[in-house]
């Protein structure tokens, strides 16, 4: 139990770096507190003892803002920053090295019994007020970025971002986009996302408005071929794309 503490402690101070002392991280992060007495909650839920163990777990949502059911399974160093608002369910498993902020639901989509919550394995990392629901697997590694609601299982090492959430690209190495040194050693991005990353959304649409584009062309050409050959081709206005539009895109 001690060396679990430890762990904890030393977590918080590798994944945050607002944390200043030992003494600060035991008395005033709600995050540590949660986890304790989730620990206490669930040996009492295995040992038969339920009501006491939902009992304990509303006491530590009182005292924490944090409602852990004391049926889930949660492994080591695992690190809830800020925590207010965080819910996870009865049926929910997390694996080590995993971080939530504040305001993520591990949730259901089902009133039946048995298995209904997500499962997140090691080292996940849950953005601020993302929701993941059903009885869905989270990749290791998987990065899910803030406000996100997440339906369907995430391959391990990707990054899902939006309502419902879409994978965006799984490694940043590929693309090109600049990491943050201390991130990339601890494989850890704060909120489940950086600055550079694209939004899936924009970047499909404007791969479609530059294949309209090219559309375009390949018409005027017909055109031209049409008229060059005496075949007379009527000619009818058409709104055309504007590359502002396309560079907002680009902003948004």
């Amino acid at each position: 139990m001690l060396n679990e503490i430890k762990e904890n402690i030393n977590c918080v101070f590798d994944r945050d770096p607002a944390a200043q002392t030992v003494f600060e991280v035991i008395t005033a992060y709600p995050g540590f507190h949660a986890i304790l007495i989730h620990r206490i909650s669930h040996y009492c839920w295995q040992s038969g003892f339920r009501w006491l163990g939902r009992f304990i777990s509303h006491l530590g949502r009182f005292l924490t803002g944090i409602e852990i059911h004391p049926g889930a399974k949660i492994g080591r160093r695992f690190f809830i920053d800020h925590g207010m608002g965080v819910v996870i369910g009865e049926t929910a498993e997390i694996g080590d090295d995993c971080t939530l902020y504040h305001g993520v639901t591990l949730g259901g989509t089902s009133w039946n019994k048995g298995k209904r919550h997500p499962t997140l394995c090691n080292s996940v990392v849950v953005g601020a007020g993302a929701k993941v629901l059903g009885p869905i697997e989270i990749g290791e590694g998987a990065r899910i970025g803030s406000n996100s609601v997440v339906l369907k299982a995430v391959p391990a090492g990707s990054t899902v971002v939006g309502i419902p959430a879409r994978a965006i690209e799984p490694k940043a190495k590929k693309t090109g986009i600049p990491c943050d040194p201390a991130a990339e050693q601890l494989h850890f991005d704060a909120y489940g996302t950086t600055v550079n990353m694209r939004d899936p959304v924009a970047h499909v649409i404007n791969h479609m408005l530059e294949h309209i584009h090219c559309l375009d062309q390949q018409i005027d050409a017909m055109k031209k071929a049409l008229n060059e050959s005496g075949i007379q081709y009527v000619d009818k206005p058409m709104p055309e794309s504007d590359d502002y539009e396309r560079d907002r895109l680009d902003e948004i």
